[in-house]
């Protein structure tokens, strides 16, 4: 029965090497490069709607100078004198014509729509950055526990012979029974370890499916393909930099400025302005024009301006205040973001440092445990160690492998999101802006 269990714990770990190798074969080789082109082509395609609706509203404000036509009829009988329908006279044909000529309101409120639409376009570019950060960490993490799983096939081959050997030991009576508990634990942390990273890589490769749009079983990462991230100095200035740079501030920034034009074109509304105006009208006999008025002819047109003096419009003046503290509270909106923005800058730029500190004891740790399991080799071909001195250095040894390979990934996640912030993401990348 032993010796049936040691088989069988060997035929699956032989046989969940052999499902990632035909795996392996079956997926698709994805560069970074092309599944972030792939996601920027499959998940930003509804990203540009508030960039396309806030351009239209520029446009609708800025068209208020190009002349406005409205061609139709006021069709009717009339009995005695010819009354107005919906405030025009009854005509056979109706052309108005209508378009600003000189509003100093309105000039404003083009000012304010278009900063809007450059606001819409700083949300477009963060929202693009957002979806290459999100392939890049899924990509990254991806081929760490691609790497990871490769190296506990390894470890599960490894702890299911220390099994086998410690068993047939306890079995001679050579060892104590407690032995055989602790290769089991062994076994069983490497088995653990193992689901989780065959969990980790299913979750992660659905996650790059939807975004790039491939399917999720034929998506395997090239780890060349991951430039090697830029050192980051703690002396530069990334939080400057991220403030000048980043599309949020940009986009706080540009709406306060909108809303500081719209108040003073909420002020400005108080100010004169002119509107051209014409209007054609074809009359019909029938309405009894000609009997209420001396002169009738059929064919009418008026061409003129309208002039406005709102002087006395306390209403408007109250709009314009409330307009003036909207317009402050965008202002402090975008003083907080930028700050917001500095801070957290400056906290991943001081966060890189001390990941790269723990990732360089990770890295000498790891350094040590091999060296020890070296000698401990050399030790026991001498026949001055026994196996378990070397299951023990071997253990160790593994499990500073695991931390290296965690510390090393969490100082990659830090410094892909140190460049969304400054924006040198996707030059890093290798995408054009």
């Amino acid at each position: 029965m032993r010796l049936t269990v040691r088989w069988a714990v060997l035929f699956f770990s032989l046989l969940a090497m052999g499902f990632s190798t035909a795996r392996k074969v079956l997926a698709e080789p994805l560069p970074l490069k092309r599944a972030v082109e792939l996601a920027l082509s499959h998940g930003t395609a509804g990203t540009d709607t508030d960039e396309q609706r806030a351009f239209a509203s520029y446009r609708e404000a800025r068209n208020q100078y190009i002349p406005q036509m409205v061609v139709g009829s006021g069709l009717g009988k009339s009995w005695g004198f010819p009354l107005s329908l919906e405030g025009s006279a009854p005509s056979i044909l109706n052309v108005n014509s209508q378009s600003a000529i000189y509003n100093p309101a309105l000039q404003e409120f083009i000012r304010g729509a278009k900063s809007d639409w450059r606001a819409s376009m700083f949300q477009t570019k963060d929202q693009r950055e957002q979806v290459i950060q999100d392939t890049v960490l899924a990509y990254a993490e991806l081929n760490h526990w691609e790497q990871t799983l490769s190296h506990l096939q390894q470890e599960q081959a490894d702890s299911a012979k220390m099994e086998t050997v410690v068993n047939q030991r306890v079995d001679a009576g050579v060892d104590s029974a407690a032995m055989k508990n602790q290769a089991r634990l062994v076994v069983a942390r490497t088995r653990l370890r193992a689901a989780e990273a065959h969990g980790s890589i299913d979750i992660l490769r659905n996650r790059l499916a939807q975004l790039t749009g491939l399917p999720a079983d034929k998506i395997e990462t090239m780890a060349d393909s991951i430039a090697a991230l830029p050192d980051v100095k703690q002396e530069d200035d990334l939080a400057g930099k991220a403030a000048q740079s980043s599309p949020i501030v940009l986009q706080a920034e540009n709406h306060a400025l909108a809303e500081s034009f719209r108040a003073k074109g909420e002020h400005r509304s108080l100010l004169p302005s002119i509107d051209f105006a014409a209007q054609y009208a074809l009359l019909a006999k029938y309405n009894n024009y000609d009997e209420f008025y001396n002169s009738f002819q059929r064919h009418n047109a008026t061409v003129g301006v309208s002039i406005r003096f709102p002087f006395f419009n306390f209403s408007q003046r109250a709009r314009a205040q409330a307009a003036d503290a909207t317009a402050l509270h965008a202002k402090a909106d975008a003083k907080a973001a930028k700050d917001r923005v500095s801070d957290q800058t400056l906290k991943m730029q001081r966060s890189v440092e001390q990941l790269g500190a723990a990732q360089e004891v990770a890295s000498l740790e790891y350094q040590i445990a091999q060296s020890n399991l070296e000698a401990l080799n050399v030790r026991v071909d001498a026949g001055t160690a026994n196996l378990h001195d070397m299951d023990d250095a071997r253990t160790q040894a593994n499990e500073r492998y695991h931390a290296l390979q965690s510390a090393d990934f969490e100082l990659q996640r830090a410094k892909i999101g140190l460049l969304r912030t400054t924006g040198d993401l996707e030059s890093w990348v290798g995408i054009s802006k």
